[in-house]
C-alpha cells in the first residue's frame, strides 16, 4: 500500500485558491540534494525540474528565484530585472529565518512573507513544472501560468547553463 502523502502548507494554500496541482513523493538523499537527484528519482527532464534560490538584493531587499534544475543563477540578469545593481545568494543559515523552509525543501509557495518572485523564461515552456512542496522528498507538478500567477512571479532570463 502506497505511504499516504502529507499536504504541506504549499499544498493547502494552492487547494485554498483552487488551483491544481499533483504532490509526487520521491526518494531523497540528505547528501545529495541536487535538482539532478530529484530528476533522476522523478524520472523528469532536469529542465523541468526547477531549484527554489533566495537572494538578496541591494535595493530590493530579499527576493526569490526560480531555475531550472541544469541552471544557475545569473545574477547580473537577476539584478537588471529587480531594479537592483547588485544581488547575492543569501547564506544558507538565514534560509529558515527568511523563508520557513530549510535547504532541499524551499518552496516558491507558503513563504514567511512576500518575496519579489522571478522565474526563468523556460518555464512557461512546459505544460507542468516541479517545484518543492516544502519538505524535502515532495514536489508539486504544477502549470507554470498558475503557478506565476499565484505568487505573483515575473517571467524573466535569470539563469544561464552553469
Amino acid at each position: 500500500m502506497a505511504k499516504k502523502t502529507e499536504k504541506t502548507n504549499a499544498a493547502r494554500l494552492l487547494d485554498k485558491a483552487g488551483i491544481a496541482y499533483k504532490l509526487i513523493p520521491y526518494e531523497f538523499d540528505e547528501n545529495d540534494l541536487a535538482a539532478q537527484h530529484v530528476a533522476d528519482s522523478l524520472g523528469q527532464d532536469i529542465a523541468r525540474v526547477f531549484k527554489t534560490l533566495v537572494l538578496h538584493g541591494d535595493r530590493s531587499g530579499h527576493l526569490v528565484c526560480v531555475v531550472p534544475g541544469d541552471m544557475e543563477v545569473d545574477l547580473k540578469a537577476l539584478a537588471k530585472a529587480s531594479g537592483n545593481k547588485k544581488v547575492e545568494m543569501i547564506a544558507m543559515k538565514d534560509l529558515l529565518a527568511v523563508t520557513g523552509y530549510i535547504r532541499g525543501g524551499c518552496s516558491p509557495i507558503g513563504m514567511k512573507k512576500r518575496f519579489p518572485t522571478y522565474f526563468h523564461s523556460t518555464a512557461s515552456d512546459f505544460e507542468t513544472i516541479y517545484v518543492s512542496a516544502g519538505v524535502r522528498g515532495l514536489q508539486i507538478e504544477i502549470s507554470p501560468g498558475d503557478l506565476i500567477s499565484f505568487v505573483g512571479g515575473t517571467l524573466a532570463d535569470v539563469a544561464s547553463k552553469g
